[in-house]
């Protein structure tokens, strides 16, 4: 060897004539069985590839590839195994010259079959497995940085090399370590799974931009075809070395292809559909913060769809499988799962992005929450359900749901801008649906957006001054924006919690879920204003939970009666937070009041007290009980005023406090709104015509409405119609009227044109009259006769009168063209 190498090194242009030798050799050889002399032209062949570095070695290549092939194509595992040695060690070597015709096809096809191997003998089927794996990546560390070789990246190589170790990581996944082996031993020899695993995330961190998709879709292709998204297990773990193995960059790419891949498998199996979801989610964990690319809301838009179809598909499950009533609770339980699924990773979507486009994504996934129009009078008014009304019903609590996980993780520090006008009207419509679930969702999102210091989890209904202290709550100053925002907002949020309250009576739950958001308005916005409008809706709910029900009169609708248990509730309520709002005054008069109110009712009317009405288990009262409880257990205006009037350093209006809380419906408060802003416009036309200079040349400003908009855009709208009207019939009469009813039209517009033109030449032609005549009409006839006297004069100095230019004469539309 050492006298072969030298003489290869002294003469680079014989390697091509001891290549073929040496191939001519190893096939008669191989062919004679005799795997003695195999070895020892393998390894002439190895240890001369590893010397001659030289620009001639291409030819010197082309022989040993032809080898190393003949040895892969023999049934022999150890000829196989000694190829694919020699082949890892060629790989292995940096070429300095490139070569244009070398093929590796044959390669790619051979490794990926030697990766399935099923020989009988375990060991041997291990060692051909993991000697594939090693060819498959001998062959994408040769090609993969060279431009000038084969792409390894396209479709055909790529759905032989993925599948090949995906095949070989599932089994290494499935199969436990044998116990008759030591620890020590399983972990010093390698398994094919293992091998497999570093394989991949080799051929993946090589991966550009261009080449993610046809990467992964070979990976998606066998996760179908070997069903392996139910369970999820090894999809999870696939998708986990590929979200860890790919640059940080390409992440988007990956969740896009399983978005993809989702929408593809729209109207598969939901268990099929929530492994893929499940696997989303655990790729979008993994993906780092704002790495889930530029179309966010594409992304949500895909789930919200898969959302969507399963309610269709459940919905049209329970129509068909209305006979077999154990296949149709089967399959309401597998899309509930994929429901839970898709609303479990828009929560993890939602914790990657900045809180910019969380308010987006929120916003986003509240418009297409279907709110019908009068909900609150359309819904109590009828007990028949419209069709289309439950799918309606299950998308409204699956989006709010939705919407509730991504508020859960929400960190706004201005309320102004994370819940705009539109935005909050939009939310606060579901919550005077007739649906307990619906309430508790808006009021608990409502929550999430108020509560910036995590207070939820302490705040429960409390009968005593002393486990309201135990809370340590108190209030932190109002910012300006926050105070803007209770200003344009508060009224409307602490309309809807009475109408909650008084139309749509639900369990302790949702009552609870009522005093943690009235407690936080209190907590996060503690000023005089919004203590004084909690303390009328108190004493609001309190005369709710007191009035009896009423016999409609004629044709006014009457509020329905509310039932036994709601009353207590509504009471309890108003007595837990006004216990909590002494607190947070520190008025002594107050809470000494609340105290004894909170003492007669527990002598008398239990069932009033907040730890017994918004429990778990409410007891209720004796029938007709409520109305014959004496004044001691209700709270009192007078008292509650003169406590605050007499607190030192209070401002709190005793006006105010003592006008009733009279909420407005959402109908209302729209129309005062339209009325208030039409006032405006038209006071301040009219200041403005008022104040101008102008004013006594100027016509009277004409007020601006709405109506007089409607009817100047009517009017421009009413013109071009007459006007393509018009043009549509002068067409139509070149077109279809005989040819001398056009001549004698055209014959009167000439003798008109004519007629004009003639009186143009006359006034050009005769001298210019003389001003004397506009004189005498304004002077009269005296002075009159006096300044033409004098013009006489004057136009006796002048030779010849002086014509009117052509540039200064007034022609007639005619003669314009």
């Amino acid at each position: 060897m050492e006298k072969l190498t030298f003489y290869a090194l002294s003469a680079p242009e014989k390697l091509d004539r001891i290549g073929a030798y040496l191939s001519e050799r190893l096939t008669r050889d191989v062919a004679r069985h005799r795997y003695g002399s195999v070895r020892v032209a393998m390894e002439a062949l190895d240890q001369l590839l590893l010397a001659c570095h030289c620009q001639s070695i291409n030819l010197f290549v082309e022989s040993f590839l032809t080898m190393v092939a003949k040895l892969l194509e023999s049934d022999k595992p150890d000829l196989q195994i000694l190829g694919t040695n020699s082949f890892v060690k060629f790989a292995n070597i940096e070429e300095d010259t490139p070569s244009y015709h070398r093929s590796y096809d044959f390669f790619v096809s051979r490794f990926s079959e030697m990766c399935h191997s099923d020989h009988g003998d375990p060991d041997v089927r291990d060692r051909i497995r993991m000697s594939g794996i090693r060819g498959l990546q001998g062959v994408v560390r040769k090609t993969v940085n060279d431009e000038l070789q084969a792409n390894i990246w396209e479709p055909q190589h790529m759905d032989k090399i993925v599948p090949s170790l995906l095949f070989n990581l599932q089994h290494a996944h499935s199969r436990c370590p044998s116990p008759l082996q030591p620890a020590e031993a399983q972990e010093a020899q390698e398994s094919p799974g293992e091998l497999a695993e570093r394989c991949l995330r080799e051929l993946l961190g090589r991966a550009q931009f261009g080449n993610i998709k046809n990467a992964l879709r070979p990976v998606l292709v066998h996760l179908d075809s070997h069903g392996l998204w139910e369970p999820p297990v090894f999809a999870r773990g696939c998708f986990r070395i590929i979200m860890f193995s790919i640059q940080p960059q390409h992440s988007p790419l990956v969740i896009q292809q399983l978005l993809q891949h989702l929408d593809a498998n729209g109207r598969s199996g939901a268990a099929l559909r929530a492994g893929i979801v499940a696997v989303l989610n655990e790729a979008a964990a993994i993906a780092a913060t704002g790495a889930v690319g530029p179309t966010v809301l594409e992304v949500f838009n895909t789930l919200l769809r898969q959302l969507r179809l399963s309610i269709d598909l459940a919905l049209a499950g329970n129509s068909q499988n209305s006979q077999n009533a154990e296949g149709q609770s089967w399959r309401q339980l597998q899309e509930s799962q994929f429901q839970e699924a898709v609303i479990q990773t828009i929560g993890s979507f939602s914790a990657t992005l900045p809180p910019y486009q969380q308010s987006e994504v929120m916003l986003f996934i509240m418009n297409k929450v279907p709110i019908p129009e009068n909900s609150r009078h359309s819904q109590h008014s009828r007990n028949i359900p419209e069709p289309g009304e439950n799918r309606n019903r299950l998308t409204q609590m699956m989006l709010l749901k939705s919407l509730l996980q991504v508020s859960s993780g929400l960190r706004c520090s201005s309320l102004l801008t994370a819940l705009p006008g539109a935005f909050l009207e939009r939310l606060l419509a579901p919550a005077l649906l007739p649906e307990p679930r619906l309430q508790i969702f808006v009021l608990d999102i409502l929550g999430a957006f108020l509560d910036r210091r995590r207070l939820r989890p302490r705040l429960r209904p409390a009968s005593s001054i002393t486990d309201v202290s135990l809370l340590k709550l108190k209030v932190e100053k109002c910012s300006r924006q926050d105070s803007v925002f209770m200003k344009k907002h508060g009224s409307a949020l602490l309309c809807h919690a009475f109408w909650v309250c008084r139309l749509c009576p639900g369990s302790p739950q949702h009552f609870r879920a009522l005093f943690r958001l009235l407690a936080l308005l209190s907590l996060e916005f503690g000023t005089d204003d919004v203590i004084t409008d909690l303390l009328r809706l108190v004493l609001a709910l309190q005369d709710a939970a007191q009035e009896e029900p009423q016999v409609p009169e004629g044709p006014r609708r009457v509020l329905p009666a509310l039932p036994e248990a709601s009353r207590c509730a509504l009471a309890a309520l108003g007595a837990a937070l006004l216990l909590l709002l002494g607190h947070l005054l520190g008025v002594p008069a107050l809470l000494q009041h609340v105290q004894q109110v909170l003492e007669a009712r527990q002598r008398s009317a239990p069932f009033l007290l907040p730890e017994e009405a918004l429990g778990d288990s409410p007891g209720l009262p004796p029938a007709g009980s409520i109305p014959s409880l004496g004044p001691e257990v209700w709270f009192s205006q007078s008292r509650i005023i003169e406590a605050l009037a007499a607190a030192p350093g209070g401002s709190f209006s005793a006006e105010r406090l003592s006008a009733k809380f009279c909420p407005q419906s959402g109908e209302e408060d729209r129309l005062s709104k339209r009325k208030s802003i039409g006032e405006t416009i038209s006071l301040q036309v009219e200041v403005e015509s008022r104040n101008s200079p102008e004013r006594e040349q100027r016509a009277p400003a004409e007020e601006i409405t709405y109506e007089t908009l409607k009817k100047a855009i009517a009017d421009s709208v009413a013109a071009e119609e007459q006007e393509r009207e018009r043009r549509r019939l002068l067409l139509q009469r070149f077109q279809r009227a005989p040819f001398e009813e056009i001549a004698a039209h055209c014959g009167a517009r000439a003798s008109l044109l004519q007629s004009k033109l003639n009186q143009i030449l006359q006034i050009n032609v005769r001298p210019p009259p003389s001003p004397s005549g506009a004189v005498s009409a304004v002077l009269g006839p005296a002075q009159s006769q006096n300044s033409q006297n004098s013009q006489n004069s004057q136009n006796s100095q002048q030779s010849q009168p002086h014509s009117i230019p052509v540039y200064e004469m007034k022609f007639p539309d005619l003669c314009v063209y």
